[in-house]
């Protein structure tokens, strides 16, 4: 059987990008889009210029680096790189408008924060069509890109803090700092015994069916 072989982010779409220029690129990614609560929440990152091979190790796709990791990289890259910017949409948001449309207006959210204001996008997976900024869209960038890496952690650990420490004290009882609003069977259990909260997308099937039950 052959062995899986893990992608390592690196800079070399953004140097092809760039092309020799100083053009501004921002990564931008988003995480939250596959759980049952809490908002789906974005980050754009403006990076100076390769990650430092110090710090290349835990500049990577948010998903395959501990808390501990991203907790590091998160405190390193918001002081190094050149700007980052955060968005959000809430759980009344993505029932409203659909968790697609949700994604995209929290990735224009988080491009509005920027400053300085991006020259290029590099984005995973996703095309921002309202967005009058030229841009790229990667199929796994988190993993391929580090500017969309660096996003990636800075959108993972804004969320995981918010899920962790308002939802957990707003909402006791569902587990959120634990859970961070994935469909666990924690989770579930607790989402069944206590119905659903403020912050529960009801558009969700899982959420339906507790409401119809």
């Amino acid at each position: 059987m052959p062995k899986t072989v893990r992608l390592v982010p690196d800079f070399s779409i953004e140097n092809e990008i760039a092309n020799g220029s100083q053009l501004l690129i921002a990564g931008v990614d988003e995480v939250g889009r596959g759980t049952l609560a809490g908002p789906v929440v974005a980050a754009a990152a403006i990076l100076p210029g390769p990650v430092p091979v110090e710090y290349s190790r835990i500049v990577n796709d948010s998903k395959v680096l501990s808390a501990a990791q991203r907790q590091q990289s998160f405190d390193w890259l918001i002081g190094w790189c050149i700007g980052y910017g955060v968005g959000a949409c809430t759980a009344d948001e993505i029932d409203s408008i659909g968790i697609i449309a949700a994604t995209r207006l929290a990735m224009s959210r988080a491009i509005t924060e920027l400053d300085p204001q991006p020259e290029h996008l590099l984005i995973d997976a996703v095309e921002l069509y309202s967005v009058p900024v030229p841009q790229t869209s990667i199929v796994k960038a988190d993993s391929r890109s580090q500017s969309v890496a660096a996003a990636s952690i800075i959108a993972k650990v804004t969320r995981d803090r918010l899920m962790a420490t308002i939802f957990e004290s707003e909402y006791p009882g569902y587990g959120f700092a634990e859970h961070k609003g994935y469909g666990t069977t924690m989770h579930m259990a607790a989402l069944k015994e206590l119905g659903v909260s403020p912050i529960h997308r009801r558009s969700f099937k899982p959420v339906r069916d507790v409401l119809g039950g």
